[in-house]
This record gives C-alpha cells, sequence and structure tokens, in this order.
C-alpha cells in the first residue's frame, strides 16, 4: 500500500499550490492513525444554472479524494449567494431571489454528480442556510476576526477600492462567512480555484479562532475556455457545459487553440495520444470528453456529425424547417436570411458576395440576391458552415 506521503504527491498531481507546505501528507497520515476518512470541502455558490468544464477541474480532484476513500462534503452555498462572491469582480454581482438559488441549486448538484461519486459513504451534501441564519451575537463572535485592512487586502477588493468603485458592508462578509463553512463542516482539506486563495486561507483563520483544526488548502489551475485567452466562463461564451449535447461538446472543442490543448488534456485528466499531431491530438480530446458526459457511442456519433458538417460539408439529417412566404416569381434571399438566422440584410449580402450562402449544397454567386421561388421549395438554405434551415413556400 501507498505511503500518505506517496498518496499525497499522487493528489498534489495538477495542484497549483498547497497550503501549508507538507500539510497534506500529514492529515493523511493523521487519518491513517485515527482510522477516519478525510473531510474534503468544495463551496459552490448556484449563481447560474449550469457548471461547464472549468468547474470539472475541482469536481475531478475532488472525484480522487473520493476513490480513495475519503469523504467530500459539498457546500451549495444558498445563503452565500444572496451576498455574492466577489472574487475577480470589478462589481458588485446582481441580487438573485431565492426561487432562483433554490433552482441553481438543484441543477448544480445533478450535475456535479457527473463527476463526483453519489454515494452516501462518500459525499455528504450540505446547504449554508442551516447554520449561516445565525443569531447577531454569532454574527459579532465571527466579525471580530479579521480586519478592515486584512478583507482589503484582497486583489479585487483593493483595485476597485483604489478606482472608487463602491464596495459593500456585505460583501466584505462574504469571505468570512464562507469561512465559518469550514468550521461548522469540520473541514480536513478545502479545495477551490487559484481565485479563491484568500477565501480559503481565511478558513484557517477562522477554524483556528474557533477552536477547530485548521484545514489544509489546494487550489487548483484556471481552466482556459475554448478562446485559448480567457478564464472558461459562461459570460464570456468560451464555455462548454458539461449536459451541453454531444454534437456541441465535439465542435467547439475542435474550435480549440492548438497551443491550450496541453492544459486541457493536464488539467481533464485526458491522456493526450503519444505521438499525435495537433488534429488528431484534438479529435481524441474532444471524444473523450463527449465520452465523459455521453458515453462512447455518443461520442463516435458526434465525430461524425462533425465530419459531415465540416469534412465532408453534409447537409445534417435533421435541419429545421422556415417557411417563406411566395407568391411566385422571385425570393429576396437577404431577407430570408435575416428573418432564417437573425443576421441584418447587409450582413446577409456581404455573405452571398463572399461564397458563404449554399442552396442544396450549391454555393450562390455574388450577384445571385433574387432567386426563383420554385428554386427555394423544400431546399436546403446553408448560411456558413454550421447553420442550415430547410425552407418551405408558403403562398
Amino acid at each position: 500500500m501507498a505511503t500518505p506521503a506517496e498518496t499525497a504527491a499522487n493528489l498534489l498531481r495538477n495542484v497549483h499550490e498547497s497550503l501549508p507546505h507538507g500539510g497534506l501528507a500529514e492529515r493523511l497520515e493523521q487519518a491513517e492513525r485515527e482510522g477516519r476518512q478525510l473531510r474534503v470541502k468544495l463551496g459552490l455558490d448556484p449563481t447560474a444554472p449550469d457548471i461547464h468544464l472549468g468547474h470539472t477541474v475541482v469536481l475531478g480532484k475532488l472525484r480522487e479524494f473520493q476513490d480513495l476513500g475519503h469523504k467530500v462534503v459539498l457546500i451549495v452555498g444558498d445563503y452565500t449567494a444572496r451576498v455574492g462572491d466577489p472574487s475577480g469582480r470589478s462589481t458588485t454581482r446582481p441580487v438573485l431571489s431565492p426561487e432562483q438559488i433554490e433552482a441553481n441549486a438543484r441543477t448544480y448538484q445533478e450535475q456535479a454528480f457527473t463527476v463526483l461519486r453519489d454515494d452516501p459513504e462518500l459525499l455528504e451534501v450540505r446547504y449554508n442556510s442551516e447554520w449561516l441564519d445565525m443569531p447577531l451575537s454569532k454574527l459579532f463572535e465571527l466579525a471580530r476576526v479579521a480586519t478592515v485592512a486584512q478583507i482589503l487586502e484582497r486583489d479585487d477588493f483593493a483595485k476597485r477600492y483604489k478606482a472608487g468603485r463602491p464596495i459593500s458592508v456585505l460583501e466584505m462578509l462574504y469571505p468570512l462567512l464562507q469561512a465559518y463553512d469550514s468550521v461548522v463542516v469540520e473541514a480536513d482539506v478545502e479545495l477551490g480555484g487559484t481565485d479563491q486563495t484568500f477565501n480559503l486561507l481565511l478558513g484557517r483563520d477562522v477554524q483556528r479562532a474557533f477552536g477547530r483544526r485548521e484545514q489544509v488548502i489546494l487550489t487548483m489551475p484556471i481552466l482556459p475556455g475554448i478562446d485559448g485567452q480567457e478564464k472558461m466562463s459562461k459570460s464570456l461564451d468560451n464555455h462548454i457545459g458539461v449536459t451541453e449535447p454531444p454534437e456541441e461538446q465535439f465542435g467547439k472543442t475542435m474550435r480549440l487553440p492548438d497551443e491550450t490543448m496541453d492544459a486541457w488534456f493536464e488539467l481533464l485528466a485526458i491522456e493526450r495520444p503519444e505521438g499525435a499531431g495537433p488534429r488528431d491530438a484534438k479529435r481524441a480530446l474532444a471524444r473523450a470528453i463527449v465520452e465523459r458526459f455521453h458515453g462512447t457511442e455518443a461520442a463516435a456519433a458526434a465525430e461524425a456529425h462533425f465530419d459531415r458538417l465540416f469534412v465532408r460539408h453534409d447537409i445534417p439529417e435533421d435541419v429545421p424547417e422556415h417557411v417563406v412566404q411566395a407568391d411566385g416569381g422571385t425570393i429576396h434571399l437577404p431577407a430570408v436570411i435575416s428573418e432564417a438566422f437573425g443576421r441584418s440584410r447587409s450582413e446577409a449580402r456581404r455573405l452571398i458576395a463572399q461564397g458563404g450562402v449554399k442552396i442544396d449544397g450549391e454555393p450562390l454567386g455574388p450577384e445571385e440576391l433574387d432567386v426563383p421561388a420554385e428554386r427555394l421549395a423544400d431546399a436546403v438554405l446553408q448560411v456558413g458552415k454550421r447553420h442550415f434551415r430547410r425552407l418551405k413556400l408558403a403562398s
């Protein structure tokens, strides 16, 4: 059997930082000596309805702890979501209604289980409204743990303060509230992204102030988005959702810049094919991602769909219909493209001039703005490489 030091070394693969140094091996050794599981915490505020591949970097590390027999404590931050995590924010987060938070929390749990093992021996799900709806005396006790100067050391707060942008007192309480979660659930280890380092370290301070053993913290690197530049984020539209259709997951992965692939292989714990060039490596990555969330058959079908559209440029089988009003004669195609695809007429004319519009697979010439109505009856109109409509004429 592996020693605690060897197990720690394996768990620290891909970890950005582990604090204190050597703390994980020590905590593993203590747990083995005491004959108990480690309690490994992750807090998620349900401020949006879906999770994406970026979230799975941390979830995947939690799964490694589960596979070793330790218990993951997943904190659904239904109370802290009312405050809003200021990490990485230049402005105050919008306030969500309790109904939105509750709906998002349900979705978060369901999607987290695509990575985590839903086993009561290995998973404990808690809502921090259980303890954060606290008496004012308890809040006073918690607020004494940190100073204003300490909270303002946070990079995001420091930038906002320097720029004269407002910081609410409620936001300044957020790090203390999420840190108190670690006290209540008796966390041995807490995980988060590199943008959560301040919050995780404050958790150690709060545990110490309340007479609890301080947690070890592990920070995970941030997964780049499909643009290869910014961190993966739904707001930046550079994400891949864990419940997106297989074809979308495969196609989006194939848009990833070559230089970003190594980070994805490493952080998503996918083995890169030895000796494969960029094209084949990216296909292997896309297949592995789809397999992870939808299975082998879905991955094969998604790859075939991609080849049909982008390699052979075939027309897909299930094309949405669009009804075109026609009274015989000719039809102005830019108007049809505008209605069917939500493009402006000027953009439609430009696409036609560039050869980016096809009817039944045949490119239109730059002057073909008006086409005979009968040519469009039951025809497939294609704009760009990915957008199709089957046209139905109505008089």
